[in-house]
């Protein structure tokens, strides 16, 4: 079964729910659009010329330009406002899902006066796979249709697209909350014996290859997701992470030390000109979302590790919570 089929009758079963998606159909059609514009005011020299050069490349359909007013004046737009609404809902009801599990007695009683009633971890495991499922086939499809423009256009802007959303924030692979909704199902999991889950996703797991953890699921034959949990700047495993707004996870004192702040002051308190260690982008630091999901998993898997770098972090960072103080005290006194 092709990807559009596929995707047509996942979303058609989420109608009830009111999950936004994105129009595969409609952007299918801009592009259907912009090759008929072209070929009816291309001369048929041209058109010809062109068909020449896509024999050559294999393809047998004369390509329109990089810049097309039809595709750049509908389709981009289109596709960001359709991907900013799928994000949007992705991170809200995983951000809830996670509120709710990680809920203490007191934040259980607000939930439960607030009118959500605590569910129970099945429950809570199948809603949590529901949401992982849906960001993953929303990127393919963005990259499907993507892809296609490429095809239709002969060009890398679509590719380029692909970089441009990640600095958009409108890469659902890239977002905080979809590595933590795949280590809250794993910690689930192990709750509720679920050891193999039904549907379209497969190989929740968490590996470590020669040593480097790696948090993986798939999608039937689509993709295969593998989020590398070593931090860039220890060159270790993640302890206490963090993920920045641009998608890459680290230590959380490994990003105060990159960042030149204080764990007192926190990471609300970096430079908004303060640039990510991996892709050099600015200001990812203020909105860097703590993954407590993922510290949970990890302090299970590796225990020994665990109480290691607990113990020499403990050190450092009551360390610096006296210089903090101490620099306080001198400043309050005029010293």
């Amino acid at each position: 079964m092709k990807f559009c089929k596929r995707y047509e009758e996942y979303m058609k079963g989420r109608k009830d729910k009111e999950f936004p998606g994105v129009g595969l159909k409609k952007l299918k059609k801009i592009l259907k659009k912009c090759r008929r514009e072209f070929q009816s005011q291309a001369p048929l020299r041209v058109i010809e010329d062109d068909r020449e050069q896509d024999e050559t490349s294999g393809c047998g359909m004369p390509k329109c330009s990089d810049h097309c007013s039809v595709c750049d004046g509908t389709f981009f737009p289109s596709l960001v406002v359709e991907m900013s609404k799928v994000v949007g809902f992705f991170n809200k009801q995983a951000k809830s899902l996670l509120e709710l599990h990680l809920a203490s007695g007191i934040q259980r009683c607000m939930i439960w006066f607030g009118g959500k009633l605590p569910k129970n971890n099945v429950a809570l495991i199948q809603e949590g796979k529901e949401l992982v499922t849906y960001a993953i086939i929303n990127s393919i499809a963005m990259r499907k249709i993507l892809k296609k423009y490429d095809k239709v256009h002969y060009s890398k802007q679509g590719q380029a697209f692909r970089s441009k959303a990640q600095t958009m924030q409108i890469e659902m692979l890239h977002s905080p909350w979809l590595s933590e909704l795949i280590a809250f199902y794993i910690n689930l999991r192990e709750k509720v014996n679920n050891k193999h889950p039904s549907g379209l996703l497969t190989d929740f797991k968490l590996t470590f290859n020669d040593g480097r953890p790696m948090l993986s699921c798939s999608l039937f034959d689509s993709l295969k997701l593998d989020i590398d949990l070593t931090c860039s700047i220890c060159l270790d495993t993640v302890f206490d992470p963090v993920c920045l707004t641009c998608g890459h996870i680290f230590c959380y004192m490994c990003c105060c030390s990159t960042a030149s702040v204080t764990v007192v002051d926190g990471l609300k308190a970096a430079d908004s000109k303060a640039k990510c260690p991996l892709c050099r982008q600015q200001g990812v630091f203020e909105r860097a979302v703590y993954m407590d999901e993922l510290n949970i998993l990890l302090s299970k898997s590796c225990p020994e590790y665990w109480e290691q770098r607990l113990k020499t972090e403990r050190i450092e960072r009551l360390q610096q919570a006296k210089e903090h103080w101490e620099s306080q005290c001198r400043a309050f006194m005029g010293i």
